[in-house]
């Protein structure tokens, strides 16, 4: 769980600096980051003993988890306020443990627990009653990259294990791979690179967010993935919310609710808690 909240507060530094990225192409911002993760990752790949259905899966689950995510996540910009953006984000854990749960034929009364409580402690900290005018278009795309991100950890974490002897970081290079191939020609359809000029801190920005953020914090995120249980990944896939409220009060000065961001916190680790409990044999219903 470290790694997992370890990450929760890299990317809690990053809401705050993707801000200086406005006016730029979601799409080239995409290709950008996941360009710059693959870099870092390609080195490092390791394909040799690697059965082709593994190289398949790798690439596709990178096509899901990240490709697919960026661009629905970032084509939702279009249509809702920042805010709102942040609000149906909310929903992540509970595909998390319903994704987890339908592959594994089971549900688990005990994760699906947390991740609302994990759900109504992010909404306790970004719920505001202005944010209710956002269109079904928008909606639909946030929820789209919630369900491919969701998607994606569970995936990695089957997949991972069944290759024992391989390490994480020679299998991330596939990843970042299947990602570029959905937003790099997402990218080159639909960027206008004629008028994309960048400044030298944007420049300065998307190396910093696709190296560290996007690059080292996926892999770190989806090696914790596979350390946990479904239900505290579920929970924990909104432990950014209350830490990036938090950053913005302490490092970035900004004004917060403190209320909310202690009540949302609470449920936070409440979730996590249950999460964490040692099941008992009627938390699981296997339909057999």
């Amino acid at each position: 769980m470290l790694l997992l909240f370890l990450t929760s507060l890299l990317w809690a530094f990053s809401f705050g600096l993707t801000k200086q990225l406005a006016g730029l192409d979601g799409a080239f911002i995409s290709a950008a980051r996941l360009g710059l993760a693959l870099i870092v990752f390609l080195p490092f790949l390791r394909l040799r003993g690697l059965p082709a259905r593994a190289r398949w899966s790798f690439l596709a689950i990178g096509a899901l988890e990240f490709g697919l995510m960026y661009l629905a996540y970032n084509e939702s910009y279009r249509f809702l306020k920042s805010a709102e953006v942040a609000l149906f984000t909310l929903t992540t854990p509970i595909l998390v443990t319903l994704v987890a749960d339908a592959l594994e034929r089971r549900l688990r009364v005990q994760g699906l627990v947390a991740a609302l409580l994990a759900v109504a402690g992010g909404a306790c900290i970004v719920f505001r009653t202005a944010l209710v005018d956002g269109t079904l278009q928008g909606i639909a795309l946030v929820q789209l990259a919630n369900l491919a991100f969701a998607l994606g950890q569970v995936l990695y974490r089957r997949e991972r294990q069944r290759l024992p002897g391989v390490r994480d970081v020679e299998l991330f290079g596939l990843l970042y791979l299947g990602a570029i191939a959905v937003v790099l020609p997402a990218s080159l359809l639909r960027t206008d690179f004629t008028a994309l000029a960048p400044s030298t801190t944007q420049w300065a920005i998307l190396a910093y967010l696709g190296m560290i953020a996007s690059g080292l914090g996926f892999f770190l995120w989806n090696r914790g993935a596979t350390q946990v249980s479904a239900g505290t990944l579920a929970a924990m896939n909104n432990a950014k919310v209350p830490l990036a409220v938090a950053v913005s009060l302490l490092v970035f000065g900004e004004q917060v609710d403190l209320p909310r961001l202690l009540l949302g916190g609470a449920l936070l680790a409440l979730a996590v808690w249950v999460a964490e409990r040692k099941p008992g044999a009627s938390h699981a219903i296997d339909p057999g």
